[in-house]
Order: C-alpha cells, then structure tokens, then sequence
C-alpha cells in the first residue's frame, strides 16, 4: 500500500513539474542575418524599377521582414534562420499576412522577397536593399 502511495505522489509531482515545463514562453530566436546589417540609411527599391525607391533609416532591422505591414505587432514565426538567408512568416490578424525572405550579399547589400495579404489585397514584391548612408 505504501509502495502505491509513493507512486501515486511521485506521477503526481512529475506531471506538475511537466505542467511548468510547458507553460513556459518560448525564446525567440536570434535572427543572425538581421544582426549582421549595418544601421543607417538604406533605399529600398523595387528590382527592375527606375523609380528611386524608397529611403528608411535602419534601425532596428526587422523592419524588413513586414514592409507591407509596417507598425503593426504582428505574430512572427521563423521557417529559416542562418547567417546569409532568412525567410519568416507572420500574421497581423485582420490586417494580413505574409511571408518575407531576405538574402544577405554583404552588410550593406541585401535582396528582398515578400508576398502575403494586406486589407484584403494581394501583394508580392521583390526589392533590394542598399545602405545609402547614415540617418
């Protein structure tokens, strides 16, 4: 009877234990080809475009990964994540989605892909991106 009762508290214990496990938040991962970017002024310009693009001051790098959804707090999930290539995918509720690559030529130089749902309307777009100079 004893042996049953130190089971029965132990099976207990333990699923109180696994309970906290996983509750716990889940890290975010570090997005190495963004912390690679210098910061400073970039244009953002459509591939194929002789338009000048567009001028951002970078500095806080995730900015790209939701150019159609700016300023908007979005849920993020990360599908690909080394040094030279980042492709994630995020949901802004009833704003859209999308799902964003970005490929690293150097610190100064990166390519852009991005396709999603924005207020209803498709959107897909690839552009490059240039450190044109500080802020």
């Amino acid at each position: 009877m004893k042996g049953m009762k130190l089971i029965k508290t132990i099976s207990t214990f333990a699923a109180i234990l696994s309970g906290f496990t996983m509750a716990a938040p889940a890290q975010t991962p570090r997005l190495t080809l963004l912390d690679g970017l210098s910061q400073g002024e970039w244009t953002l310009k459509e591939r194929g475009s002789s338009e000048a693009g567009q001028k951002i001051c970078l500095g806080n790098p995730e900015v790209l990964l939701q150019i159609q959804h700016s300023n908007m707090t979005c849920r993020r999930y990360v599908i690909e994540n080394n040094p030279k290539k980042l492709r994630v995918s995020y949901k802004c509720g009833s704003a859209g989605h999308g799902v964003t690559e970005i490929k690293l030529e150097s610190s100064t130089l990166v390519q852009i892909y991005s396709q999603g749902i924005r207020n209803n309307a498709p959107f897909s777009f690839t552009m490059e991106g240039r450190r044109t100079g500080p802020c």
